[in-house]
């Protein structure tokens, strides 16, 4: 779907959440921040992640990051679908700002619009989409699936890790990466800046063409 994507700054938006109005810039402020979207309120798979979130809460705290969630619902709905949420997820509270749209506009500005799901009375619903914002307003990564298939929460952080990691040095994170496991430092650095930029030193792996490009570290 063409639209806001990765590399793009955010739109400014003025929001209406269930902490009040605001901006999208002055929430995110300076740091990174989790923007992410959901079908409906009082909905199975929506109420389940929106409940790991919360309980994830902290965890991104720890690492600078804010929340911010979206439905197409009103503010009243969204209120009295939290406690739902929140029982579902054994009480942990959901302390972040959740985005009201009933007029379907917010969506179509962050290309978080469904192109098959609509409710009852045919109107489009938010996708089941996740951006991860940096400090500087632009998006790093999105996440986009379909309304039957929930998100894993381990694998947003596990990416926001990565960039976080990226953000710092020129090294990039291979497949299947866990955070404390080595990453590959980025082809553009050159094995003299490579031991300049890590005091640490790094591992070369010998292949056949004799390229040194499988260079691992620890950060």
């Amino acid at each position: 779907m063409p639209g806001l994507t990765i590399g793009d700054t955010i739109p400014n938006l003025e929001v209406e959440t269930t902490h009040g109005k605001m901006k999208l810039h002055d929430y995110i402020g300076d740091s990174w921040t989790i923007l992410f979207s959901h079908p409906g309120d009082f909905t199975p798979v929506c109420t389940a992640e929106l409940g790991k979130m919360a309980a994830y809460a902290e965890e991104f705290a720890k690492r600078g990051v804010k929340l911010l969630g979206l439905s197409c619902d009103d503010i009243q709905s969204h209120k009295e679908w939290i406690k739902d949420v929140e029982a579902f997820s054994c009480g942990c509270k959901v302390t972040f700002p959740i985005i009201a749209d009933p007029n379907r506009e917010i969506i179509k500005q962050l290309n978080m619009v469904d192109p098959d799901e609509k409710d009852s009375n045919g109107n489009q619903l938010s996708s089941r989409a996740l951006h991860i914002v940096g400090p500087d307003k632009k998006i790093k990564l999105s996440f986009l699936y379909p309304a039957c298939t929930g998100r894993n929460m381990d694998e947003v952080l596990r990416a926001l890790e990565s960039l976080q990691k990226a953000a710092k040095l020129k090294i990039a994170t291979p497949a299947n990466w866990k955070p404390g496991e080595p990453v590959v430092i980025s082809s553009s650095v050159s094995d003299e800046e490579a031991k300049q930029m890590l005091p640490q030193g790094y591992q070369t792996v010998e292949l056949p063409s004799k390229e040194g490009y499988m260079r691992f570290t620890k950060v």
